[in-house]
């Protein structure tokens, strides 16, 4: 699924293609990637509405309109975006969920081969993201902040970093990048961090986020962008699907354990 780094990236490249442009149409093609609201209401909300910024929140991409109104799209797993000409074949592609016809002729298209992907239109975007923690790039995500959401847990703290109401934006590749920068063994109880190591491990989540962002995100299986240079951060993963390979820190063979279900890769001599 992306993360953080993946759709801001998506965010940036959909910036110069969208701001500005005003929406002539909605088309849902698949009824259940609309969270809300229904497809009439949402072709009569949308239409002629422009779009003045977008942004992000957690892993969920925030198109702004003019009406005061925000179009929210979480891509999940295989969900990609697009602005195309009126001759793409993206719009007869059979995954295609989604087409937001553009005055100008182009279309904005939303595929998804697994159909996990969700669209919102809302009034307000705390409707679908209020539940969200704190943004890990923004100021407020402090040690302090980080603490209060830790202290209190004894859960492992690579399932707290999966927990999107603890912090937004992070999945499975940035948390296990982030442990072994930290030096954190994944399975610790989140509440027996020292504060140097809660400190160690703020620092090191804004890190690892900043250096895919850098690198346009991670390209891993369904993740592509939408314009320009796919991501490039899979060169630089230092434990992600690095199973038995040397740690570039000390040289041991990197383990592949399962946290809440999901593969987690780590260092046995770097993390403790």
């Amino acid at each position: 699924m992306p993360e953080l780094p993946e759709v801001e990236t998506v965010a940036a490249d959909l910036r110069p293609q969208l701001i500005g442009s005003r929406f002539a149409a909605a088309h849902i093609h698949w009824p259940r990637t609309l969270a809300a609201p229904d497809a009439e209401l949402l072709d009569a909300q949308i239409v002629g509405r422009e779009v003045i910024a977008i942004g992000r929140r957690g892993k969920y991409l925030l198109v702004h309109l003019d009406s005061g109104q925000t179009l929210i799209i979480h891509l999940r797993m295989t969900g990609q975006l697009a602005v195309v000409a009126d001759d793409s074949p993206l719009l007869s592609d059979p995954h295609l969920r989604a087409a937001f016809d553009l005055a100008d002729g182009r279309h904005l298209t939303f595929t998804d081969a697994r159909k996990f992907g969700r669209i919102w239109l809302v009034d307000a975007i705390e409707q679908v993201v209020g539940k969200l923690g704190p943004e890990p790039l923004d100021w407020t995500f402090t040690p302090e902040a980080l603490t209060e959401r830790l202290q209190t847990r004894r859960v492992a703290i690579k399932a707290l970093l999966l927990d999107q109401t603890v912090v937004a934006g992070v999945g499975n590749i940035y948390a296990d990048e982030a442990l072994f920068m930290a030096g954190i063994h994944p399975l610790r109880p989140a509440a027996s961090l020292t504060g140097d190591e809660i400190v160690r491990l703020r620092d090191a989540i804004r890190a690892v986020l900043q250096e895919s962002i850098d690198a346009r995100g991670t390209l891993l299986r369904d993740y592509r962008t939408p314009y320009g240079q796919d991501g490039a951060y899979q060169n630089h993963l230092r434990v992600y699907q690095q199973t038995g390979q040397p740690c570039a820190r000390c040289g041991a063979s990197i383990e592949r354990i399962r946290v809440t279900q999901r593969g987690t890769h780590f260092c046995p001599r770097c993390q403790s």
